[in-house]
């Protein structure tokens, strides 16, 4: 595999809950990430969104821009007013280096609002399912067209979060919509990372590394909370540190040679998590379960 390490800022700082880190300077995140041994991290709420801006603070560090989230909203749009919106994020992008564009359909996500349970997620009926394939294939092709690797990201309380809508989002869309292959969400939707590398191998544009505490997701969705009580509550943690087995997750990657980035992602207090020593065990747990699959 030729695979680098970088880790997303929300564990520092979050990006749905601001409270969460919201006193965090962005210098403790970079630092701490350097020091670590990340080569690249991902976009949070706090990093400058200005290539001029934001280049030297991250070369100061020697990080690499990775990437970053983009809130689609295809579904009540249209393709050709979705590019005119994400016209500035794909500038930073290209000026920042970075090879992936990350992206996800929120126009009716429940997953950044505290008072909304996680079994009231959206559902997409069949008839809406070939239109929204059809148009995320057209973005896709045109990101293509402009030099990046889009990578849609399923995520819990949005239209892809299951098993089964994963499974209707890949028969209704051309492969050059990749994904973020993201382990902790994977898990929350019943999805199995492993089967979706194997089946869907030119698909993986991306790789998120998270873990997950079963007992706490069981009673957050037993109780029908909100996806950020879970986070609050400690449903994810990092690699290493939950129920997920990343080798044979990384054997998948390295069987249809993945080659991108790897990170190191899991929403939690950081108040109650230390979000350096958290970061520490992740990369740790996952460089062991490459070194298991290349050996």
């Amino acid at each position: 595999m030729e695979i680098r390490f970088g880790v997303n800022p929300i564990a520092w700082s979050n990006d749905d809950l601001r409270r969460l880190g919201g006193d965090t300077p962005l210098q403790t995140c970079l630092a701490d990430a350097a020091r670590i041994g990340f080569e690249g991290i991902e976009l949070g709420n706090k990093f400058p969104r200005e290539a001029d801006a934001l280049r030297p603070i991250l070369d100061r560090h020697g990080l690499a821009l990775v990437g970053g989230w983009y809130s689609g909203n295809l579904l009540p749009g249209d393709v050709d007013t979705e590019i005119d919106g994400l016209r500035a994020h794909l500038a930073l992008l290209h000026a920042m280096g970075s090879e992936v564009f990350i992206y996800a359909e929120c126009s009716n996500t429940i997953h950044p609002d505290i008072d909304r349970g996680m079994q009231d997620k959206p559902v997409l009926g069949d008839e809406s399912w070939p239109l929204f394939g059809a148009r995320l294939s057209e973005l896709a092709a045109w990101i293509r067209g402009q030099g990046l690797r889009f990578a849609y990201h399923h995520h819990t309380g949005t239209v892809v979060e299951t098993a089964a809508e994963l499974d209707r989002f890949f028969a209704e869309t051309s492969d050059d919509v990749g994904i973020v292959l993201d382990t902790g969400h994977a898990w929350v939707g019943g999805i199995d990372p492993v089967e979706i590398v194997r089946s869907h191998p030119r698909r993986i544009s991306h790789v998120h590394c998270k873990d997950v505490r079963p007992a706490v997701l069981s009673d957050v969705r037993d109780r029908n909370e909100s996806f950020l009580t879970g986070v609050i509550q400690g449903m994810f943690t990092v690699p290493g540190d939950g129920a997920i087995d990343f080798d044979p997750v990384f054997a998948a990657l390295e069987t249809m040679g993945y080659a991108g980035w790897v990170v190191v992602e899991a929403e939690q207090d950081p108040a109650v998590a230390d979000p350096a020593r958290y970061a520490e065990i992740g990369l740790s747990a996952l460089r062991a379960s490459v070194r298991k699959a290349s050996s």
